[in-house]
């Protein structure tokens, strides 16, 4: 049984979230509080296990009490933010702090049914997730993979992630070198979010991130991020590749879907391409990332101990799909070397 507590201002939302919630069997809410003084103390007694937090409430917002949290009493939170440019923001520092998730609250875009269900598979992977305690960013500039120059024109790197993912492609990211090929990537995130993330990227990296448009080029450089909301496809249009943004049910309960990039990738690119499966919940991205390494693709998953949670890697690795299993730390080199050798980068 997975305790909850809900730390939210609005009674309406304590009772929606309540209510549907219960409904799951394997989660019991345990309390809930109006603000985060009272959740220290609701903590502190009923010691749940994880918590969902509203980021704009009276007496302390819920970053500064997400950054004392994570700093004196690590533990899982799933964050609830409203559909706003500033709280897309808001949301994105709330992930460095250390948050495993954020979803929309009720009452956005999105129905109750859908929330609900997302709000409860985040839950789960969340009371799953391995939390470290916050630590200020390290002033130190990462160091960067060793440029190359290849014929990067006709190469793509293809990256998905779930819970857990913001983190690490971030740290992929900004190892990258200026001449590395076009990588296109899928983060289940709301929509709106991703905007701000690949902004946030953009801001940080050496090369150039930005959220996908319809018909954009993969090129040297460049990283796409999927729009949270649609799915997105590699294609191939003469001897260029371009991505295609789509709607389309969800795949694996998740739009963008991970296998819905992946299986396109494996049709346009086959052996030109690099697959990589990191952090998150669930099976999305397992079925792709072997059709990818059946076309001919490098395929790389990332190892259980440097996962947030270890579930579609996992999967990916019990179909016989991972060429090599990779630690975060070594990420962004193995994508190197799989790109100057394609197929012979774990020799």
């Amino acid at each position: 049984m997975i305790k909850v507590l809900i730390v939210d201002d609005s009674a309406v939302v304590r009772t929606l979230l309540s209510r549907e919630l219960s409904k799951y069997k394997d989660i019991e809410i345990v309390g809930t509080a109006v603000d985060p003084y009272m959740a220290r103390e609701q903590i502190a007694k009923l010691r749940p296990d994880v918590i969902t937090l509203d980021l704009e409430m009276p007496r302390m917002d819920g970053l500064s009490f997400l950054s004392k949290l994570m700093k004196h009493y690590p533990m899982p939170v799933v964050v609830l933010s409203s559909l706003t440019p500033k709280n897309s923001e808001n949301a994105l520092k709330a992930l460095e702090l250390g948050a495993v998730e954020v979803l929309c609250k009720p009452g956005s875009a999105y129905s109750t049914i859908d929330v609900s269900r997302t709000l409860v598979n985040a839950i789960r992977a969340a009371a799953s997730a391995r939390i470290q305690p916050h630590k200020e960013k390290d002033t130190v500039q990462p160091q960067k993979v060793s440029d190359f120059r290849l014929e990067t024109t006709h190469k793509v790197i293809a990256i998905g992630a779930s819970t857990g993912g913001t983190r690490a492609i971030e740290h992929i990211l900004k190892r990258m070198p200026l001449s590395s090929p076009g990588i296109i990537i899928v983060q289940h995130m709301p929509e709106h979010f991703t905007s701000a993330f690949a902004k946030r990227l953009n801001e940080i990296c050496d090369i150039e991130v930005r959220e996908a448009a319809d018909n954009d080029h993969v090129v040297p450089g460049l990283a796409l991020i999927a729009p949270g909301n649609r799915h997105m496809l590699l294609q191939r249009s003469g001897a260029v590749y371009i991505v295609r943004i789509k709607d389309g049910i969800p795949v694996h309960y998740q739009r963008p879907s991970v296998d819905v990039l992946f299986h396109s990738v494996a049709k346009y690119a086959g052996a030109n391409a690099v697959g990589v499966l990191l952090t998150g919940m669930g099976s999305d991205g397992a079925n792709g990332l072997l059709a990818m390494n059946q076309s001919g693709a490098y395929a790389i998953a990332q190892d259980e101990e440097t996962c947030v949670v270890f579930g579609m890697p996992k999967e990916a690795i019990k179909l016989g799909a991972a060429d090599q299993i990779v630690a975060l730390p070594d990420m962004a080199e193995e994508i190197i070397k799989a790109i100057k050798n394609p197929k012979k980068a774990k020799n």
